[in-house]
This record gives structure tokens, sequence and C-alpha cells, in this order.
């Protein structure tokens, strides 16, 4: 059996059932999630969009654990987020997530290796050396790994944040705008990355971006407005993902 089938056959790796979001309370209230359904499959690459305030990364943080919902429910493979303990909500964190976010969270006092091995550091784990060598070959730095954070572009930064994420092999990658601090040119590298990882590791990536460019490397876009889940396209193009937002906006 092929990856790809293999992948086909998998239950979905995150599942969001009738969620909701509420801040404030009484006239204040803000309801940022209304009811929103969604599954995004193992070892696929899905975007999440919409216009400002649509939801998308309030949605992104309570599928990950980092918010919790109001009501509705969120799994992460087989294990429900709702009521989990702070602790066990870290744990879960800890052993099948990772996160690749905006700012690019290095430590500046470690070499790039450090800062890629540093998750395995923090729960005792033992390195699948294997797994670290062909990380680092997909994302490049080979040449790189001894060099601190101020020694390396913003490209090469996010690349070492990447890495990191993938060496802990999660079920799910959480991407939050994370080429919204690098030019074009270092941004299509890092999405190349995130591209190949899903293609080659079979990683999960869930990412949230207002880029059109960037949300055509996904397998899938699922569009937001006003809290509400409200289309999704398949085999993105910028300009289809940007055809659909311009009508969101409308």
């Amino acid at each position: 059996m092929t990856l790809t089938e293999t992948r086909r056959q998998a239950p979905p790796a995150v599942v969001a059932t009738d969620l909701t979001k509420v801040y404030g309370q009484g006239d204040a209230q803000v309801h940022a999630l209304r009811g929103v359904n969604v599954s995004f499959a193992t070892g696929a690459f899905t975007a999440i969009m919409g216009p400002s305030g649509s939801g998308k990364s309030t949605l992104m943080h309570c599928l990950a654990g980092l918010d919790a919902a109001t009501s509705g429910t969120v799994h992460i493979g087989d294990v429900e987020l709702t009521g989990l303990s702070d602790k066990r909500l870290t744990m879960l964190r800890r052993e099948r997530i990772g996160f690749v976010f905006q700012a690019f969270n290095l430590l500046p006092t470690l070499t790039a290796e450090q800062n890629i091995r540093l998750p395995l550091e923090i729960s005792a784990r033992q390195a699948d050396q294997p797994l670290f060598d062909r990380v680092i070959d997909t994302v490049g730095l080979r040449d790189r790994l001894s060099h601190r954070p101020t020694e390396l572009s913003g490209g090469q930064q996010q690349r070492v944040a990447v890495a990191r994420a993938l060496i802990s092999k999660p079920q799910v990658i959480f991407a939050d705008e994370p080429t919204g601090n690098l030019d074009s040119r270092s941004g299509a590298e890092v999405l190349s990355f995130l591209r190949t990882s899903v293609r080659e590791l079979g990683q999960t990536i869930v990412m949230v971006t207002h880029d059109p460019v960037a949300a055509s490397y996904a397998d899938r876009v699922v569009f937001l407005r006003d809290g509400e889940l409200v289309t999704e396209i398949t085999a993105p193009t910028p300009q289809s993902v940007l055809d659909t937002l311009v009508r969101l906006e409308a």
C-alpha cells in the first residue's frame, strides 16, 4: 500500500464538532465561532482563510488546545481536548502537536541544531536520527546547524522552526501565518518545505494565512466568515483563492 493510499484510509487527524467560542458577556459578547464543523485529513495540508475578524485564528487556537471553546468538541486523533486538565493538555501539545508561528520563537543562545532538538530535550525523548537527518535535508539546513539565530536569515530561522516542529513526529502541525514576517522568496522556501513534509514525510499541516499565494500550496482551503465555515476549495490556485475571498468580502 502506498503512502497516499494509507493516508486516504486513515481517520481524520483533527475534528471539530459544533465548535463555538464567545468572548465577553451581555451586550459586549463577541461570537468568534458559531457552530463550526470541520475535519482535517491525515497527511494533508489544509489552509484556513477568511476576511479579517472571521474567526480563523480563534479556530486554530481552539483546535490546538491553546484556547478553550465555549461549547462543542475538538478531537486530535482519538483524544478529545474538551475537559482535559491543564496538565494533560500540556502533555498532549508536547506529544502530538507541532507549532510554527509568525514569530520564529527561537532561543537566541542556542544553535540551530539545539533549537531543533529542544522539544525532544524537554520531553526527555531520544532523537530518531534517521528522521532528524531526513528533516534537516528536507529543509536544507545541513550547513547551518552550528549557527545561532542571529547568524541566520529570516527564511532560515523559520526553516529551523519548521524542523523543530517536525522532529517530534507530531500528529499535526499548526502553522499561524508562518510566512507573515518573510519576504516573498523566503516565504516561498518555507511553504515549499511545508509542502514537502506533507508529500515525503506524511505530515498533517493546518495553516492559517491571509495570503492567497501561501494558501495555494495547500491541498484544500476552508473559508470562514463571521465565525462560520462557509465554503472550501480543493487544489487551490492563487487566483481561485483570491476570487473566493473577494466574494466573501463583498
